[in-house]
């Protein structure tokens, strides 16, 4: 590690841009110093599945030589950063978490990583996750160590990516979000998390959990590197007949225009009943500050969710089962436990069950829509209890009958009427755990919510480094 990039691994995007462009720091120092960092820490913490470093190293020299050529593409340029292993990548193996893709090395890249590429980022390696980015792991592959509490819960799917991009392992990653994945990982390990819209970024050469609930976005160290790295992934791919036919937003443009006059929505009901105390105080406290920096703070009321959640695991299940034909029931000895019941689970829901469900989602969207209709946004818990203890085997062992459902309240009725938002670090437990706010907003909304989730950073002081 030289002396250029020593104290750089918790740096943002934003501060490491314009000594990137300026040529004042080099892209092969900065990425030297993480796979060198990679290498010392993540023997015990496990964000990564695989690291490609002297590709990585080739990037890298690549980014250095084009912005002394005077060829700077953006904030993302020379910036190392990493992805979900549910992203096709030419070359490197993509395995989902499973056992039944370990030897699976796609010939193209996902147009995530593509993207990437134009940008000129430095793509370190690709990142651990539950099998199939549900909720248990497969003993083939290894579980992410939340940096906070080695015995907490690093926040389901896109764990790797919520544990290296706390830990300042890459510094910027992408998850996936189908009931919580970018989330609860975002929450639990202290970050920030970005879930667009759906259709909003390309699924296209991403592995599936659930089609129609399947959201892919960024997970970083502040609402400005989440906004300058959806930038770079969103918009239109005519590879992915789901994406909207629209550019991507300019996310930077107005990141700074602060949050005097908008509107944002708050159930007391919703974020404190059954909330654990510590997030339900910091969120309301978050609405305070919201409403001193500007914001007119609105009571809503929002439906009850209980009658529409058994629905998720329906649509889930069946969609997840639908994903993995080619190897279930084929090769289910080669399953997990969790995820072999999970897709078992969605073998046994019957047409009109799943077509019900359906229906009933379009329902819920409706009563959403009327929610929002006054409003910019909703503030809310990220998850409803702190990050919980967890073994080993009990992240290999437990199966979905024991999964608790109700932490899904505040992220699945989010991925089913497909509504963009954004979480982040709002306050810490007195055992030193993170706690996360989330605002989330209507649909096509994420330059609001970054704008107020920039302001709000701008006013308060929540993010910190865990002691690696």
């Amino acid at each position: 590690m030289t002396d250029q990039t020593e104290n750089l691994a918790y740096a943002t995007i934003e501060e490491l841009a314009p000594r990137i462009a300026s040529g004042e720091l080099s892209p092969v120092a900065l990425t030297q110093a993480q796979l060198e960092r990679i290498g010392a820490l993540d023997g015990r913490l496990k964000s990564y599945a695989t690291v490609i470093a002297e590709s990585a190293l080739a990037e890298a020299q690549r980014a250095a030589d084009e912005i002394a050529g005077g060829d700077y593409r953006g904030p993302l340029h020379g910036v190392p950063i990493a992805v979900k292993d549910l992203c096709y990548t030419t070359g490197v193996r993509t395995m989902g978490g499973t056992k039944v893709l370990e030897d699976f090395v796609p010939d193209f890249d996902s147009t995530v990583v593509a993207r990437f590429q134009d940008a000129g980022a430095v793509l370190l390696g690709k990142l651990n996750l539950t099998e199939g980015a549900m909720a248990g792991y497969n003993r083939a592959r290894q579980v992410p160590v939340n940096p906070w509490a080695e015995d907490r819960w690093t926040g389901v799917s896109s764990s790797g990516s919520g544990v290296a991009t706390a830990a300042g392992l890459c510094y910027a990653s992408l998850g996936s979000d189908t009931g919580g994945s970018i989330r609860g990982p975002s929450a639990s390990c202290g970050i920030v998390g970005l879930k667009p819209t759906w259709g909003r970024v390309s699924r296209y050469g991403v592995l599936d959990l659930a089609q129609s609930l399947d959201h892919v976005g960024p997970m970083c160290r502040s609402t400005w590197d989440c906004a300058a790295t959806f930038e770079v992934i969103a918009g239109d791919d005519p590879n992915d007949p789901t994406t909207l036919p629209e550019p991507a937003p300019a996310m930077l443009e107005r990141i700074d225009g602060g949050v005097a006059g908008m509107r944002i929505g708050y159930d007391r009901r919703y974020a404190s009943e059954g909330v654990s105390a510590p997030i339900a105080d910091a969120v309301a406290e978050s609405v305070e500050t919201l409403a001193s920096l500007g914001a007119e703070i609105v009571d809503v009321t929002l439906p009850d969710f209980g009658p529409y959640m058994p629905d998720w695991p329906t649509l889930c299940s069946v969609e997840a089962l639908y994903a993995h034909l080619d190897h279930y029931p084929s090769r289910a000895g080669d399953y997990g436990n969790w995820f072999g019941a999970w897709l078992e689970r969605g073998a046994s829901v019957s047409a009109t069950e799943y077509a019900a469900a359906c229906i009933r989602r379009e329902e819920l969207r409706g009563l959403l829509a009327r929610c929002f209709a006054g409003i910019d946004m909703l503030a809310c818990p990220a998850q409803g209890t702190l990050p919980h203890e967890v073994t080993e085997d009990m992240m290999y062992d437990d199966t979905p009958g024991e999964f608790q459902w109700a932490r899904l309240q505040y992220t699945a009725p989010w991925d089913m009427n497909r509504a963009p938002s954004l979480t982040l670090p709002n306050g810490w437990s007195e055992e030193g755990l993170p706690i996360a706010l989330q605002l989330v907003g209507p649909l096509g909304s994420e330059a609001a919510l970054c704008r107020a989730g920039y302001a709000y950073e701008q006013a308060t002081d929540f993010m910190r480094n865990p002691e690696v």
